[in-house]
Parts: structure tokens; C-alpha cells; sequence
């Protein structure tokens, strides 16, 4: 009489041993002549899983590492009819999917709801430190009756709910593959990368939902999402939101021009760079292009000229003395209004911040003054605000209803991740959020501002 097949988990891979009646299951299987078994990747176990039973294949589950949770949240509060509406479509989609919502739509409590519903080990996956410590205060609030422990940042907990960088999860994913049964991936569109995938994929979490404002990625591999987490299950932008759980907003774009000095220099600067690409047939109508401009640019000297061409050509755009009198005159309109300032690029925020005496945060500033700068922020000690990257994903920035982009980069992602900045619906009468949009007339900068906002 033949044994009962097996399921063991073994390093981001499910092993079955010895091998079932039927063929349907073979189909996910490759043979390991090491150890002469047949192996499962431990993405495909849900699927595995569910041929065998459907199949009447009668086994034995060593793989699964997850137990189930009695979860009793600390606080209750009535959800946004979106928020029930993303649920819904979660659990129609077997539990397994993405959720597009804007920033500062509750994409956290969303995640909440899910994991009150699978009550069952999970692991939330986070790009930064940031986000890390967010997460671990808002599920630490809302469970105080199970253990919740981080990954990352020196941490290395091991508990039934488990807050992680995705960059810590990643080097434990062997490890980590087969302990949790719901993954929750905040800022999902990070996941599509050969470092970071292998989280989802050497997992064999039955239960998974993906949480973004933005999936799109340039190099076109957020299309893997579905295969790592599930399908786009749900979808809202800040159009469908905004006035009912969004404050109402409106985007002001400011064109300035260039001095008769700045202007001379950006010609010149933009004609030794364009005099390169024409020699080099390289036109910068897409990343690829761009990448080809910084390969080739690196190989000879007039490249590397007409590389730093390029770059002096947008700080001159960038940092236009204009665009600071702007600047000035935007924050004497708004002084008694929260202001985030964004730029592009460190140089111009230390500017800014010296010039005007505005505290400012960028990847350089310690954790410790960040923390002490973001909390006199909320609390209305100061009440203005410059960065550059720093602030675009994940910080819980409340109820600031002005933003100013004085320089960015053609992103959509990071467009949109501004624009939230400023989205949270308070408590203040005036509930409009304005965007204003700071361009230098007739430069690059007018062809960035249409790519992020999605104009060809």
C-alpha cells in the first residue's frame, strides 16, 4: 500500500514526496534529480493545494507554518463605503489581489479590515523604516491582545503579526515563506523587482493584497503584480474621492521666465547637450533613451560634457531666481495655512531653507531631527516645510492644505504621491487643498510637468 503523499516546505519551495495518483498536479512540478522528489515553487502552493483536493488526492500538509489568530481590535469605526467596496471585491477575488486608492484614502485601516477577516498570521511587507514604525503603531492600536514585531532597522522579531522592510524580508524570504498566511504589500508597486519578488514568491501565503496609489512602473514590470499578489481588484483615484473622503483641491500651475543671463546659459548649456544626442542618434523621448544617454555619454569626454550640460541646464531651470520670488509671494498669501515645499534636488532645499529660514528634511537629515521636525510640523510650531524625495511616500503628513513644487521629475507616481500630501480632509472650515505647480517658461521643465501629470 502506497504512503500518503507529503507537502514539506524547503527554502522558498514546496516539496511533494512521494507522488500523488493523477496529472494535473505535475503540471506545477519540476523533478530534482538531487534529491530525486518532485519540487513546487511556493508561490503556486494555493494551486497546488486546491488540484489535489479537487483531484480527491487525499495528503498530508507539513508545508504550512501559519495558525489562526483571535483577533479583538481595540477600536471600531465605521468604514468608508470604498473601503467596504475594496474589501468586498478582495475576498470575490479569493482574498488574493491589488487595491488601487490615493493617498490618504485609509489604505491602512482597508488593511486592517483584511486581516481581521483572515485572522491568521500575517506579515506586512513596507518600503521604509518610516512606514515601518507607522504600521507597527496603527496595528499595535488597534490589536493589543496579539504580539505584533518588526523586521528591519534592528529589529529581527518573530511574532504572529510582522511589520517588515521589504528589503529585511527579502533576505529572510526562505525563512519567512511558509509562517504567514495573509501578506500585506503597503506600496506594492515596489514588489516587481528581482531583489524584492522573491518575497512573494518563495511564500506560499494562501491570502494577499496589495496596497498602492500608483502600480505603474517605467519599466513596465508592475504588469508582474498579478502574478505575484492577484489581479487589480479594485480602483479609485483622487477624481472619485475628492469633496466626500478627500479634501476638494485645485492645481495651480505658475510659469515664470528665465533672466536674460539664465537664459543665455541654458541655450548654451542645452545646445552642447542636443549638438551630442544628434551625433549619438539618441533622442530623450523615454527611459530606455535615457539610459542610452547616460551609457554613451560615459565613454568620451564631449559625453561627459554634454552630460553635465544637461544637469546645468535643469538646475538653471530648477533654481531660477524667479521661481524664488514666486516662492515668497505664495507664502505671504498662505501664512496662516500649513505649506509643504517640494524640489528635486537637495541643493535648492538647503537654499530655501537658509534663505527663508525653513526647516527642512532630506535623506541626509538624522532620524532624530526628522522626528523632531515632522512633530513641531503637526503641532503648528512650524508651519512651513521644505524637501525634496523624503516626503513624497509614506509620511503621515495631516491636514496640510498647501503645497508648492518648485522642481520634479516626470513621474506620475510622484506627482500623485505629492498631491496627497495635501488630500487629508481636516477639520478646517476652508477644506480646499491647493497644488501649486512652479515652471520655468520654455524649457525642459514645461515637458516634465505634462509627463507627470499625464499629458502627451
Amino acid at each position: 500500500m502506497s504512503s500518503t503523499p507529503k507537502l514539506k516546505y524547503d527554502r522558498g519551495t514546496i516539496i511533494l514526496h512521494p507522488p500523488p495518483r493523477g496529472k494535473a498536479w505535475s503540471k506545477l512540478a519540476t523533478w530534482d534529480v538531487r534529491i530525486e522528489k518532485f519540487r513546487i515553487q511556493a508561490i503556486h502552493y494555493y494551486l497546488l493545494v486546491e488540484t489535489l483536493q479537487a483531484d480527491k488526492v487525499h495528503f498530508i500538509d507539513e508545508a504550512k507554518a501559519f495558525i489562526s489568530l483571535e483577533l479583538n481590535p481595540n477600536f471600531q469605526r465605521i468604514p468608508y463605503p470604498h473601503q467596504l467596496e475594496a474589501l468586498a471585491a478582495w475576498k470575490q477575488h479569493k482574498h488574493r489581489g491589488v487595491v488601487v486608492l490615493p493617498t490618504a484614502a485609509g489604505k491602512t485601516y482597508l488593511a486592517q479590515l483584511a486581516l481581521e477577516s483572515i485572522s491568521k498570521t500575517t506579515l506586512i511587507l513596507v518600503p521604509t523604516l518610516d512606514l515601518m514604525h507607522q504600521w507597527y503603531t496603527q496595528i499595535m492600536g488597534a490589536f493589543t491582545n496579539v504580539e505584533v514585531g518588526l523586521l528591519g532597522g534592528g529589529s529581527r522579531d518573530r511574532t504572529p503579526i510582522l511589520i517588515a522592510t521589504y528589503n529585511s524580508a527579502a533576505i529572510h524570504a526562505e525563512i519567512l515563506g511558509n509562517q504567514y498566511a495573509l501578506l500585506i504589500f503597503d506600496e506594492c508597486h515596489h514588489l516587481p523587482t528581482d531583489f524584492f519578488r522573491v518575497i512573494a514568491e518563495y511564500a506560499i501565503a494562501p491570502y494577499r493584497l496589495g496596497l498602492t496609489a500608483t502600480p505603474e512602473r517605467a519599466d513596465g514590470s508592475y504588469r508582474d503584480l498579478e502574478t505575484l499578489i492577484g489581479p487589480l481588484v479594485y480602483h479609485k483615484g483622487v477624481k472619485d474621492l475628492a469633496g466626500k473622503i478627500l479634501a476638494q483641491h485645485q492645481i495651480i500651475q505658475i510659469k515664470v521666465k528665465l533672466s536674460e543671463l539664465e537664459r543665455e546659459r541654458y541655450k548654451e548649456a542645452i545646445i552642447i547637450r542636443n549638438e551630442f544626442l544628434k551625433k549619438s542618434n539618441i533622442s530623450l523621448s523615454n527611459l530606455n533613451n535615457w539610459q542610452l544617454f547616460l551609457k554613451t555619454s560615459s565613454r568620451s569626454s564631449s559625453g561627459r560634457r554634454a552630460m553635465l550640460a544637461h544637469r546645468e541646464a535643469k538646475e538653471i531651470a530648477a533654481g531660477t531666481d524667479e521661481k524664488l520670488r514666486i516662492l515668497t509671494d505664495l507664502i505671504c498669501r498662505h501664512s496662516e495655512e500649513s505649506i509643504l515645499i517640494f524640489t528635486n534636488d537637495n541643493a535648492t532645499v538647503y537654499r530655501i531653507s537658509q534663505e527663508f529660514l525653513i526647516p527642512a528634511i532630506t535623506h541626509q537629515t538624522p532620524v532624530k531631527e526628522r522626528y523632531e521636525i515632522l512633530t513641531r510640523f503637526r503641532e503648528a510650531i512650524y508651519t512651513t516645510l521644505v524637501t525634496s524625495h523624503v516626503l513624497n511616500e509614506g509620511i503621515d503628513v495631516p491636514e496640510v492644505k498647501i503645497a508648492i513644487i518648485l522642481s520634479g521629475t516626470g513621474s506620475t507616481r510622484e506627482y500623485i504621491q505629492r498631491l496627497g500630501r495635501i488630500l487629508r480632509k481636516g477639520t478646517s472650515k476652508n477644506g480646499l487643498a491647493i497644488l501649486y505647480e512652479v515652471v520655468a517658461e520654455d524649457t525642459s521643465e514645461e515637458r516634465t510637468s505634462q509627463r507627470r501629470r499625464g499629458k502627451d
